[in-house]
């Protein structure tokens, strides 16, 4: 927890503790290594993603804000479906109906989308019940509480969007220029220098913008490490190999460990939800996983084919000629 900690002065920190983190490490790794060429293109390409990144670290904040981390996570379910659109639109995935790759791909996102869906918003009985003691009350929202509630959601949607096509354009972006180290750096850089203004208007009280060795610190510490840094390396490496949509269907399966870890360590109870919801979404995964394998199997097929024909073809070519 961030003890009240202002969400733009969290995404600040966050980020400009990753460019100090990531700087060092991306002029040793490139010190013998020469960068890729930095056009004007390139450029803003790497602008846009830095605001989409900026823009989706603010927007859940600001949703779960408004609603609860339970919207927040229900509404992150629908990142696959997003990407998958986007990256038919966009000619990242192929989309062909009479293929078997394509059709479990599209039923596999489906799948994995309602049962995420099912952890999120159907419990049933507990399996494993830690807080016995505890009922749930159904009251009704006051139209006050309805109209934040509809306003974090409406934010959660846009920031599923706005992530989904982030991915696509780090796609985009790694395919032109393969420094998966540079882009991350810049990202942080950029994002800290948009951050910074909205920090310092968001912020009534000077002394809030201050750090002290607390919780806060060590929050800040570690989502500039893990989320901000290490996680949007490893994703930038996996969609230059695999795809956006790849790394999109992780996202239900995060909704597995966050259960599990709930339990062991917060001492969460066990629904009956969840665990036909967790056998769904590994379903729907295996299903994709499937069809992406068999997708780079018929693409691998259809290049040693064409490689066979192109060798073959002209020695009859020549043949015939000296025929």
């Amino acid at each position: 927890m961030r003890e009240g900690m202002n969400d733009f002065v969290f995404v600040m920190y966050s980020n400009a503790f990753a460019a100090c983190f990531l700087l060092p490490i991306t002029f040793f790794f490139y010190r013998k290594t020469p960068l890729p060429p930095l056009t004007y293109c390139i450029l803003a390409q790497l602008f846009i993603n830095s605001l989409l990144s900026c823009s989706v670290q603010m927007l859940r904040y600001l949703g779960i804000g408004y609603s609860t981390p339970t919207l927040a996570t229900a509404m992150s379910d629908l990142i696959p479906a997003f990407t998958f659109i986007l990256a038919i639109l966009f000619r990242m995935e192929k989309l062909n109906w009479k293929a078997n790759s394509t059709q479990a791909k599209s039923i596999g996102t489906l799948v994995s989308i309602t049962g995420a869906f099912i952890i999120t918003l159907y419990r049933g009985q507990a399996i494993i019940n830690n807080h016995p003691s505890l009922h749930l009350s159904s009251n009704k929202l006051g139209s006050s509480e309805q109209f934040h509630w509809i306003i974090g959601a409406v934010l959660l949607a846009t920031h599923s969007f706005v992530l989904s096509l982030l991915f696509i354009v780090q796609t985009w972006i790694i395919r032109n220029y393969p420094a998966e180290l540079v882009i991350v750096l810049t990202r942080a850089i950029i994002v800290f220098m948009i951050s910074l203004p909205v920090s310092l208007i968001s912020v009534k009280d000077p002394k809030a913008l201050r750090l002290g060795f607390n919780v806060q610190l060590v929050a800040i510490i570690c989502a500039a490490i893990f989320t901000v840094s290490l996680r949007s390396i490893v994703h930038i490496l996996v969609m230059e190999k695999k795809g956006p949509l790849y790394v999109a269907m992780f996202k239900p399966i995060g909704i597995i460990f966050a259960v599990i870890l709930g339990i062991t360590f917060l001492g969460d109870s066990l629904y009956f939800g969840s665990v036909i919801g967790a056998a769904v979404v590994v379903i729907g995964f295996y299903a994709v996983i499937w069809g992406k394998s068999k997708e780079k199997a018929e693409e691998e097929c259809e290049m040693y084919t064409s490689a066979s024909c192109s060798t073959v073809v002209p020695l009859l070519q020549n043949k015939k000629i000296e025929e």
